[in-house]
């Protein structure tokens, strides 16, 4: 048979009690130690932990108060506080015993007991500490890879005039639990604002949950955000917590929050407003405590106009409002940009030694970048594993400069013919991604789809 690797520790003035515990569960754990003197807890404590103590409640002769035990109790949960304490008490004490449980004792044996109630009562007090331990493990552990993922997302780099506004927003809103609503171009940096401001916030030990709205299916929603009961739908096998269960305590981004449809705009209206929510299939309300961020590159202020978005949604995520200029209107940080662009990739691809050309970072500061940070990030990312020489020149990124601006005779000035063109090109260009076209055309989805339903497409 093998042996449970727990270490049980059991303290009594009595010698038949205790060989006959010991006798009993060496059979079952590794480790089962016996003492008769409670004062050497401090000793035993500060040498090793134990999974399960066995307690008696009285150690002097024709001493029955159970106040002994109630003080070792106390000593043993002050030096190790994780440790799970059963009292051994005489039928007549048990009140003691319950009062003991009050004070931290995790159950208690009446004596005298039998060998399978001993057996059982320890064995199931110590399936509870390793149950315990794994929880505090996986918490560990979940904290460990929450702050590494945080560390792939660094500090905000820069040194321009135009993003100090944005640095002191953030440090004033970090300390609150307001809302913030982030707007800004496709690649401006709206996630890595979201992550510091959680990183500065009182909730930074906490999970930072991240939803992006748009690469949700529509029928999907509800689930992903709110959870599901089993048998919600068909495919609910077991039941599920939705982001906001799993963010709740720490800070949920919702990024893209424009492709949110409106039924469940109103849904999350509520939410917000009353702090709980309901699992798909389900009636009972969980409570939720989040810290909300938000992030648009879409017009959202128009889609309201639209009766796309609602209004008093937008009042309510937005009680702090950030705006991230694009790349090319902060000019000034693109050669540490590139730099710190350079020095990731030329560790990740070993290709140590690589400088940009002055001629390089000149023409940086005059292309446009329509992808803003990340299409720096990509084109040098490019240049560093393609090129064989030390130093990058122009040549070596591929920037799509836009065609210069030149008269074009137009076959026609309709208005809604050229606005029908646009989302044929849209649509054509991204091979029917109508998420992607939206983005493009600078609609919100639903607008996309009234459009092509106005024009027949």
């Amino acid at each position: 048979m093998t042996l449970l690797p727990g270490k049980i520790l059991i303290i009594d003035d009595d010698t038949d009690v205790l060989l006959t515990a010991r006798m009993i569960l060496k059979r079952q754990f590794s480790l089962v130690h016996t003492e008769s003197d409670p004062a050497r807890i401090y000793e035993l404590l500060q040498k090793d932990s134990y999974d399960v103590i066995v307690l008696d409640m009285n150690f002097t002769t024709g001493q029955t108060s159970g106040k002994e035990g109630l003080h070792w109790l106390k000593e043993i949960l002050h030096l190790d506080p994780g440790t799970h304490v059963m009292m051994n008490t005489a039928y007549g004490d048990i009140d003691l015993a319950v009062s003991a449980v009050r004070q931290g004792a995790i159950d208690f044996l009446v004596k005298p007991w039998e060998k399978e109630k001993l057996v059982s009562s320890v064995l199931t007090v110590y399936q509870l500490s390793q149950s315990k331990k794994e929880v505090r493990q996986l918490r560990s552990k979940q904290k460990v890879l929450a702050q590494d993922a945080n560390s792939h997302y660094p500090e905000l780099i820069t040194s321009s005039i135009v993003m100090q506004q944005v640095l002191s927003s953030i440090e004033k809103v970090a300390i609150t639990d307001a809302n913030v609503l982030i707007l800004g171009e496709n690649g401006t940096g709206k996630e890595l604002v979201a992550r510091a401001i959680h990183r500065k916030s009182g909730r930074a030990e906490a999970d930072f949950i991240k939803v992006d709205v748009g690469a949700i299916a529509p029928t999907l929603f509800e689930s992903e955000l709110f959870g599901h009961v089993r048998g919600a739908f068909t495919d609910a096998k077991e039941e599920r917590a939705g982001r906001f269960e799993i963010a709740s305590g720490g800070t949920l981004f919702l990024d893209e929050i424009g492709n949110l449809p409106l039924a469940l705009q109103a849904k999350l209206l509520t939410v917000l407003q009353n702090r709980q929510i309901s699992r798909l299939g389900s009636n009972k309300l969980i409570p939720i405590d989040i810290r909300l961020v938000c992030a648009a590159n879409q017009p959202l202020y128009a889609m309201v106009a639209e009766n796309t978005f609602r209004q008093d949604l937008l009042y309510r995520i937005n009680t702090v409002e950030i705006k991230l200029p694009p790349l090319r209107e902060r000019t000034e940080d693109i050669p540490v940009l590139a730099d710190h662009f350079l020095n990731i990739y030329t560790k990740k691809y070993r290709k140590y030694g690589m400088t940009i050309h002055k001629e390089a970072i000149k023409q940086f500061r005059q292309y446009p970048w329509p992808g803003n940070i990340r299409e720096l990030q990509h084109a040098i990312e490019r240049a560093v594993i393609m090129s064989d020489s030390v130093e990058l020149k122009s040549s070596d990124f591929l920037l799509h400069q836009p065609a210069k601006k030149a008269e074009q005779k137009m076959e026609n000035y309709n208005l809604e013919a050229m606005e029908k063109a646009a989302i044929q090109q849209a649509i054509k260009k991204y091979k029917g991604n109508l998420t992607l076209a939206a983005k493009e055309l600078g609609f919100g989805r639903s607008t996309l789809y009234r459009k092509m339903e106005k024009y027949g497409l």
